[in-house]
């Protein structure tokens, strides 16, 4: 066999490879799918409970009239940041490393983002009304109201998921085409139309490579003002712990720390699941435990500096918000700290733990349980230990609340299994990319190509 030769069967073998999500599903496939959906399931049926007998079914109540439903929300928004924002981070400083990881990350932030708009629509109890959300007069002469964070919140929400939409499906064009030579009948059909004619000719690689950069620059400035408005639906009221200049940078590094640590956890499971432990190395894994590291630290300085400010200012109001929280969510407060800081940054600081995928899988979904719990900790103390004595509340979520929150993630689980059975979920051009600069090599000042003709 030439030399030729072998570099064409070396590239339909790493095809094979990177698309082997794509094969017929298995067993265990849908076993999975069956049971997200079932969950997904109840979830819509706990919703259709609380649109018939109203919200009274959640626990929502006086004071704490922002439960669970918002917790979520501000969670799965911040959980999408990452994906697209580092996508976009690490193209721009053309970082080599990330281009197994890019796919996997991207389709990240467009399934979690579009989870988190439910939450807002399922918060407002009369669903029906969405409508009056959207910044245009209608009918009854009612314009919008600029000063509700509700009108903010799904401006933000529709930027995003256009945005980040448009990064994935620009990034995929050309896996398409592969996909497309891949099939025959009608599935050749669907993904020739998606692919968009896509041939691969020099001036097409050239459009391709600007669109992409010219994405990935436009898309971070969108990822830092979607969050800082989600912070500004708190940070605009008055509410003790809530009125902070810091919410805004405080909530994008918590959505980078967040979305990071929950790449990782994607990455760890599709390595295992289909197989791909020679493009989702452990180079990759140590990689990103930086990445995690250096997020943590800002995170904790953050943290930090919220608490010192409030200490030294030691405005009665704003500090008694501070004890009631560690006196009656201190399990919650301690849970918080320890997994975003007193584990995080200790273990990665060893580059044995960083490459170990147990370790990594372990560190990755504990942060992401202590996000949801600063996340609780941000919206219910504040509310439930106001200004006044008799404004001081408690607040539990029900099971319709836990059955939504269940059917979120089950949700997002799903749309990733789906995604991953008929989109390629590894950037099949960004890793043929990656290989042929790995074996061009810089003597002096010529570059010379060990390459063949074909590779």
């Amino acid at each position: 066999m030439t030399e030729r030769q072998e570099s064409k069967q070396s590239v339909k073998e790493m095809n094979a490879a990177m698309l082997s999500s794509m094969e017929a599903p298995s067993r265990g496939w849908l076993v999975l799918a069956a049971a997200l959906g079932a969950v997904v399931g109840w979830g819509a049926y706990a919703w259709g409970l609380q649109l018939v007998n109203g919200l009274g079914v959640a626990g929502i109540n006086r004071p704490v009239m922002w439960g669970f439903y918002i917790i979520n929300f501000v969670f799965w928004v911040g959980m999408s940041h990452s994906g697209t924002m580092v996508s976009a981070i690490l193209r721009l400083t053309n970082a080599n490393w990330r281009r197994p990881i890019l796919r996997g990350a991207e389709a990240m932030t467009v399934f979690t983002i579009t989870v988190a708009a439910m939450f807002p629509l399922i918060h407002l109890g009369r669903s029906w009304k969405l409508h009056y959300f959207i910044p245009f007069p209608n009918t009854l002469g009612l314009w919008p109201n600029f000063r509700s964070p509700l009108l903010w919140d799904i401006m933000a929400i529709n930027t995003y998921i256009i945005g980040s939409s448009l990064f994935l499906y620009l990034g995929m064009l050309p896996d398409l085409a592969v996909v497309r030579d891949r099939k025959q009948g009608l599935a050749k059909t669907i993904y020739s139309i998606l692919a968009m004619g896509w041939r691969g000719t020099a001036r097409e690689w050239r459009v391709y490579h600007k669109a992409s950069t010219l994405m990935a620059a436009l898309i971070i400035p969108v990822a830092v003002s979607v969050h800082s408005i989600v912070s500004w639906d708190f940070a605009m009221t008055l509410v003790p712990g809530w009125h902070s200049t810091i919410f805004a940078p405080y909530f994008v590094i918590g959505a980078i720390f967040s979305g990071i640590a929950a790449v990782v956890t994607l990455i760890l499971i599709l390595r295992r699941a289909f197989q791909l432990e020679e493009f989702l190395t452990p180079g990759h894994m140590d990689n990103m435990g930086k990445v995690l590291l250096v997020v943590s630290l800002l995170w904790s300085y953050f943290y930090f500096a919220e608490v010192l400010t409030t200490w030294y200012g030691h405005k009665p109001i704003e500090w008694a918000v501070f004890t009631f929280t560690g006196d009656a969510y201190g399990f919650l407060l301690g849970l918080m700290v320890v997994g975003n800081t007193c584990i995080t940054i200790p273990a990665l600081c060893f580059r044995r733990v960083r490459r170990s995928g147990p370790a990594m899988l372990f560190i990755s979904i504990f942060v992401n349980i202590g996000m949801f719990t600063e996340r609780f900790l941000i919206v219910v103390p504040p509310l439930a230990h106001r200004n006044v004595p008799f404004m001081w509340g408690t607040y539990a979520p029900t099971w319709v609340e836990l059955s939504i929150t269940a059917a979120a993630f089950a949700g997002f689980g799903l749309l990733y299994v789906l995604f991953s059975r008929f989109m390629p979920i590894v950037a099949i051009s960004d890793v043929h990319e990656g290989e042929a600069l790995r074996s061009h090599h810089r003597l002096g000042r010529r570059t010379v190509s060990t390459m063949t003709e074909e590779g």
